[in-house]
């Protein structure tokens, strides 16, 4: 942990997709800061919550949970509030980027895709809301990815997704405002997590998204922790409608 911020200590935070991959670190670095986390998963995330119990002595909320089922969200919600408070830090953060091309897409799978990548993210966000207003503010946090700012190939869907995460929360960003409720989005980079080693990580594709980086390092699921606590933290109190680029340089934004 390289940073405090005292204001996340006791905070009500909930993380969707908070037991694995980047999620499971993004639960474990709030945590660390000493705010009460729920996460949804959809595998038994039980023996995380062990670790980081036993790790921490701060042990999150598990909520076994299925995102593309908008009901069991908002249930999930409303549980996490009620166990720990309104909610005060919301971390969109589940996402599928299953691979697929233009030509092979139902429309069972573009619904299917478009349930994971966004439309569990307005709802999550539309579900906090009263909670937040009430509080008289609060964070939001999307996550979405330099995926679509690339133009890159062979998901057309998940690059859809991103783009429009992108455009709710500038929208959001602008609804929320005036209740202080600030709404964020995260672009990470190509983050090397267990499930991209095993599917989609060959030596000559890492070779080529490296050369691309202007830091020549690959990145780890704990380097998006930090920029995330920071827009969860009040160390951002000013910053809303923003899309932050974590990718070790690939894409140049402003």
């Amino acid at each position: 942990m390289t940073a405090t911020f005292h204001d996340l200590k006791g905070k009500s935070v909930f993380i969707t997709g908070g037991g694995s991959g980047i999620g499971a670190f993004l639960t474990e670095g709030f945590l660390a800061q000493g705010a009460k986390v729920a996460f949804v998963q959809r595998s038994d995330s039980s023996a995380f919550c062990d670790d980081m119990e036993e790790k921490h002595g701060n042990r999150p909320l598990f909520i076994a949970c299925d995102i593309t089922d908008i009901e069991a969200l908002k249930s999930a919600l409303g549980q996490a509030a009620e166990a720990h408070g309104a909610i005060d830090v919301l971390v969109n953060n589940a996402a599928n980027d299953k691979r697929h091309e233009t030509g092979d897409v139902t429309e069972e799978f573009y619904d299917w895709m478009m349930a994971i990548n966004l439309k569990a993210y307005f709802f999550a966000c539309q579900a906090v809301m009263p909670g937040m207003q009430a509080k008289g503010g609060g964070s939001i946090v999307n996550f979405s990815s330099i995926s679509y700012m690339m133009g890159n190939a062979g998901y057309p869907l998940y690059t859809s997704a991103n783009s429009g995460i992108n455009g709710l929360t500038r929208s959001l960003a602008r609804e929320f405002g005036p209740d202080r409720i600030r709404v964020n989005a995260i672009a990470p980079g190509w983050v090397l997590t267990d499930k991209q080693k095993e599917m989609w990580v060959t030596p000559e594709a890492l070779e080529a998204h490296l050369s691309r980086q202007c830091l020549k390092e690959t990145l780890a699921p704990g380097d998006i922790v930090g920029a995330t606590l920071f827009l969860a933290s009040d160390a951002s109190k000013m910053m809303t409608g923003q899309a932050m680029v974590v990718d070790g340089g690939v894409v140049v934004t402003g």
